[in-house]
């Protein structure tokens, strides 16, 4: 297994894993809705069109599928609502359909999902990957994208599906948003502080997207959250404390965030710890196992 097919393979995500990859010495290549050359190697696509250049499954021994429209892009208006779902499940579609039709077909398929899956709670309860899907729109979005790659186990390929914590980088994303406020000197809690937050560095995360390809016995869904998540309270002071900003302002209550993004507030006001001993028992070593180990405090 040598030729990495990857879709939304210059994100965030996609990017830090094509890197890992061709460090390891595989071969990569995107699929784009562009036609244009970029640097990587790409094969064009066209979910809304069901097009998808057969090229590409020639060349892919293993599938790493991350596109999908970004749930923090904007408001949860019924037409972002839409494109974040479309942009999962026909997507997902197109490549399943492709798949069973071409005589080439990859040893495994590894999809992102999101701990969305689980719903909320305001519990302190940790979700493990036998638990059902929770409710709301994320929970049913990610049950739905789940589900939609399940008929590849029919083809034998091995299908790895990788609930996704909040990812953590410097160069983008979630962190970037929670520390404009901190380097304000405005850090706090938002909402009641006490929902959780499951998260997972992006350099364990690509790490995490390699073990699943190297190793044979990894099938099914694990969650890719790191060992120890947190509430929202101290999430936010430990930030706070890495960047030596006071951490004393009161909570920003819910109805502020819920007037400023509508329905999309949810992300940030709801929260659920989720369990990685699954994927730990599996063998995967984190290399960023606390807050503190990735902020390096």
């Amino acid at each position: 297994m040598k030729n990495i097919l990857i879709t939304g393979g210059t994100g965030l995500i996609g990017s830090e894993l094509q890197k890992l990859l061709k460090e390891k010495g595989y071969e990569t290549a995107v699929l784009s809705r562009s036609r244009n050359k970029t640097n990587n190697r790409t094969f064009y696509w066209d979910y809304e069109n069901g097009i998808l250049d057969e090229e590409a499954l020639v060349f892919a021994d293993a599938i790493i599928h991350l596109a999908g429209e970004n749930i923090s892009a904007g408001r949860w208006t019924p037409e972002q609502k839409k494109q974040i779902l479309d942009s999962r499940l026909k997507t997902t579609q197109l490549l399943v359909d492709k798949i069973r039709a071409s005589e080439k077909k990859p040893e495994v398929f590894i999809s992102a999902s999101a701990v969305g899956y689980y719903g909320s709670t305001s519990l302190n309860w940790s979700f493990h990957e036998e638990n059902a899907a929770g409710k709301g729109f994320l929970a049913k979005v990610t049950e739905q994208w789940e589900q939609s790659s399940l008929l590849l186990i029919a083809f034998g390929i091995r299908r790895v599906v990788l609930r996704t914590g909040v990812v953590l980088s410097e160069k983008g994303g979630a962190l970037t948003k929670m520390m404009a406020p901190v380097k304000l000197g405005l850090g706090a809690p938002l909402g009641s502080g006490k929902q959780m937050i499951s998260w997972i560095s992006l350099q364990d995360l690509a790490g995490l997207y390699v073990f699943a390809l190297e190793n044979q016995k990894i099938s099914g869904e694990y969650n890719a959250v790191a060992p120890t998540p947190l509430d929202n309270r101290t999430f936010m002071k430990t930030l706070a404390h890495h960047m030596h900003r006071p951490f004393f302002l009161p909570p920003v209550p819910a109805f502020v965030m819920k007037a400023m993004y509508g329905e999309m507030a949810s992300i940030v006001l709801e929260g659920q710890g989720v369990s990685a001993d699954k994927i730990t028992a599996a063998g995967f070593d984190f290399r960023h196992n606390t807050l503190e180990d990735y902020l390096n405090l």
